[in-house]
């Protein structure tokens, strides 16, 4: 998702990192320059929180990204007191950052369709299962956590007894 499609959109487009400005006024130049740098620290930001989720995922959950082997405890920890699915944001913010580094309106569009799916999926499919999985612990969780868009101020559970 944050490296096969935009690579394949960058092809598709031929859109490259060196895109060629054609505002050549000063503003112009400083915009595409913010562009890149704020595409940057994106692209950053969404790889470390994406990195530090996962091992949480882990080693406090103790299971994997893959269907098959699905966490086992319930992960309300690290970037996970601030939002439920910081692997997606993660995700988002390479999507994002990519799209400004490249000033690219294809990889834009692709990170709001990225958004769009998951804010379908994720209720629908992978929330249903995890109340059956998790049941009032994560209801609980789902009340003062939200989804994508992180809270600006860390949740902190009152008490919180991970489902073994």
């Amino acid at each position: 998702m944050a490296v096969v499609i935009p690579v394949w959109l960058a092809r598709r487009y031929d859109v490259t990192a060196r895109n060629e400005v054609t505002d050549v006024s000063l503003v112009g130049h400083i915009a595409s320059v913010l562009g890149v740098i704020a595409g940057a620290c994106l692209v950053l930001l969404g790889l470390f929180l994406f990195v530090h989720s996962l091992r949480r995922f882990a080693t406090e959950g103790e299971g994997t990204l893959a269907p098959w082997d699905p966490p086992r405890n319930l992960v309300v920890r690290g970037p996970y007191r601030f939002v439920r699915n910081p692997m997606i944001s993660g995700v988002l913010l390479v999507l994002v950052g990519v799209a400004l580094y490249l000033i690219s309106v294809p990889h834009a569009l692709w990170a709001l369709t990225f958004f769009g799916i998951n804010a379908v999926y994720i209720p629908l499919f992978e929330e249903p299962q995890l109340r059956r999985r998790f049941g009032a612990s994560y209801i609980e969780y789902c009340k003062h956590v939200p989804r994508l868009v992180p809270r600006l101020r860390p949740w902190q559970p009152v008490s919180f007894r991970p489902v073994q």
